[in-house]
């Protein structure tokens, strides 16, 4: 029977269930376990990085922040399940066996159908990004991320339930417009966590280095910049994967002008001990007139 991934000749689209491939299976089937595998991995490895080689001196204490943004990771997780699951890859699942989205009517093989789909929806990340800053109503949400006066690891997870489920629901969308395929939706929130707990650690890249994966991928330094009380570099650096897309629509700045390890982070009305509370982070949507920073 033909792929909807490219019809008969699709290399690697041979279906092994109606609306799976076998390469989606591979990854389908132990989805959680891979997600939490590396999250795990990617957590611990970017907390000793941060121990060994700081970029800057912290604000606020370890634990007080940690305590905080911890506790909101694992509520945002519990709720996810509980609310929507796996809700994009349940979403492509659904696409892929109902022939609905781009990838599941054109005929393509399944490395270009992958391949495209986690460039396209990293794009979604962007733009979504975009819109959560300059929509009133998601900055709302949004602006809890920036009010963590530290930047680090625990930074890259640290967003109110309300986006939470926001960001499900575009990615949802997203997934079953593009007909993306399973795996590669996997592999895409796989990409996403790691990137976005990468370049919000507070590590010490070689200058050397750091130019040359910019070229590529968002690095901690570039992406720091995003998180400055100066409202014109907020608004930029807007990536979390690829660097591309800030350069490509004009939305990158190299540098903070007050430097590193000089510059304020976090938003300039909120430079107190209060946005490292749950409860504060919580209500904050609720209270905050809506605009932005």
């Amino acid at each position: 029977r033909p792929s909807r991934h490219g019809g008969a000749g699709a290399r690697g689209a041979r279906p092994l269930r109606q609306g799976v491939t076998i390469f989606d299976t591979i990854i389908l089937a132990p989805e959680t376990a891979i997600r939490l595998g590396a999250f795990g991995g990617g957590f611990t490895l970017f907390t000793l990085w941060e121990a060994v080689m700081p970029r800057r001196a912290r604000v606020l204490p370890r634990l007080m922040r940690w305590r905080t943004n911890l506790l909101l990771i694992a509520l945002n997780t519990g709720l996810g399940r509980l609310l929507a699951g796996a809700a994009p890859v349940a979403a492509a699942a659904l696409a892929h066996a109902n022939g609905i989205g781009l990838f599941n009517m054109v005929a393509a093989p399944a490395w270009l159908a992958f391949a495209l789909s986690v460039l396209a929806l990293d794009l979604v990340i962007y733009a979504q990004h975009v819109a959560f800053h300059l929509t009133p109503a998601l900055w709302r949400f949004h602006f809890v991320h920036h009010a963590d006066r530290d930047i680090d690891v625990t930074t890259g997870l640290r967003f109110h339930p309300g986006e939470i489920v926001i960001s499900l629901a575009i990615k949802s969308v997203a997934a079953v417009l593009l007909g993306a395929p399973v795996a590669a939706v996997v592999a895409f929130e796989v990409i996403l966590n790691l990137t976005a707990m990468f370049n919000h650690s507070n590590i010490a890249l070689p200058s050397w280095l750091d130019r040359g994966l910019r070229l590529f991928l968002v690095t901690p330094d570039m992406h720091r910049v995003h998180h400055s009380i100066h409202r014109d570099e907020t608004d930029s650096n807007y990536g979390f994967n690829l660097s591309l897309w800030d350069r490509a629509f004009g939305t990158y700045i190299p540098q903070p002008r007050d430097g590193h390890l000089a510059m304020t982070i976090g938003l300039p009305d909120l430079q107190s001990e209060a946005p490292a509370r749950l409860l504060w982070i919580l209500r904050a949507p609720f209270a905050r007139p809506a605009g932005n920073a």
